[in-house]
């Protein structure tokens, strides 16, 4: 037994963070869940815009979209549902096994449209449309205008993935807008039991915010904080997660838990372990979504600290009231980082479209 496999005891299922046609046509994602016991994929901009930039792996099929006149953004699109519907396939034997928790493939709806709320929801249908593949996860950000889009998609039996969130606030209005979809599709006679869905909570980059501000204050009480925003601001919204799942009584029968997802867990300030934001946020009914950097790093390490989530809320609590006390103005950071993250989707989406132009 491995240490993914000692987080999938404790209640942590890893997915890897990373796609490409040549992990899918080299054999090495299935080598992947072999060998190191992975269990999911998302997807996200940047990641589409790496694979799809690089190598030769897409030359033929780019060449028969050449031909067929595609747009840009058909293209992109043309290449990304291939590589996540046969990244689908690969877990379909998980998924069964796992009664649909598992065995899940993120694709994200394009960044651009993420203040819109009409063609996000067209999107995530399209998209859900265009795989076919019941594992699928449609990732769509936790922002004002598309909350709405999450409970619609849910309540018409999509699978969603919401991604970009950074407080504990957005996270309530996250579970609200899950809890309606839900009821939705309750109230329109769909098996919500087939219906799955997980909340991203983005970990590392709220250290780097923080840590930046507490060295701008430079005060030993300050700097003795940084390293700490992160995993208190996870094991907070886990907190609120166990309060509002754990003994719902306001959800159809029949219904799975939005899960916590922790995203951004691969490590920004080498001073800190690379197993960081794994050993602390591990726990009953949680997702890692890791780089395979990461993932490497927990399996040799040699010890992942047991369950870390279920009791440390009020310690939790703690630190962000230090970290508050010090001059940490959150309502600022969470702002801040949730405009970014659009901002560095949609900036890799956008390189992603010029590099796929050129190509063209």
């Amino acid at each position: 037994m491995n240490n993914i496999d000692k987080l999938a005891e404790l209640g942590t299922s890893t997915w890897l963070d990373d796609l490409s046609r040549q992990r899918l046509t080299s054999g090495n994602l299935k080598e992947v869940i072999d060998s190191k016991s992975i269990v999911g994929v998302t997807t996200n901009p940047a990641i589409f815009a790496k694979a799809m930039s690089e190598g030769d792996a897409y030359d033929a099929d780019i060449a028969d979209l050449k031909a067929a006149a595609a747009t840009v953004d058909d293209a992109v699109y043309s290449l990304a549902v291939q590589d996540v519907r046969e990244a689908c396939d690969v877990f379909a034997d998980i998924y069964a096994q796992s009664g649909g928790r598992d065995g899940r493939v993120s694709i994200e709806v394009d960044p651009r449209v993420s203040a819109d709320y009409e063609a996000t929801i067209s999107q995530a249908r399209e998209l859900w449309g265009k795989v076919e593949r019941p594992n699928l996860m449609i990732k769509i950000p936790a922002t004002d205008e598309s909350l709405p889009a999450v409970t619609d998609a849910l309540a018409e039996g999509i699978s969603v993935n919401v991604t970009l969130i950074f407080s504990v606030e957005r996270y309530r209005q996250v579970i609200d807008a899950f809890k309606k979809g839900v009821q939705k599709a309750a109230d329109n006679g769909r098996d919500v039991s087939r219906i799955h869905s997980v909340a991203s909570f983005f970990v590392s980059r709220l250290d780097t915010e923080v840590d930046k501000r507490l060295d701008a204050i430079g005060t030993p009480e300050a700097l003795e904080l940084k390293g700490t925003a992160g995993v208190a601001n996870a094991q907070r919204a886990y907190a609120v997660y166990r309060a509002e799942f754990a003994e719902a009584t306001d959800l159809p029968a029949g219904t799975n838990p939005q899960r916590p997802l922790w995203a951004s867990t691969g490590v920004k300030n080498p001073e800190y372990p690379a197993t960081k934001y794994v050993t602390e946020l591990a726990g009953p009914d949680t997702v890692n979504t890791m780089p395979e950097g990461t993932i490497d790093a927990v399996l040799a390490a040699d010890d992942l600290h047991g369950d870390t989530l279920s009791e440390s809320g009020e310690k939790a609590e703690e630190a962000f009231r230090k970290l508050a006390e010090v001059g940490i103005d959150f309502a600022d950071v969470f702002a801040v980082l949730e405009q970014e993250g659009v901002d560095k989707f949609v900036t890799a989406w956008s390189d992603l479209l010029q590099s796929m132009a050129k190509r063209l």
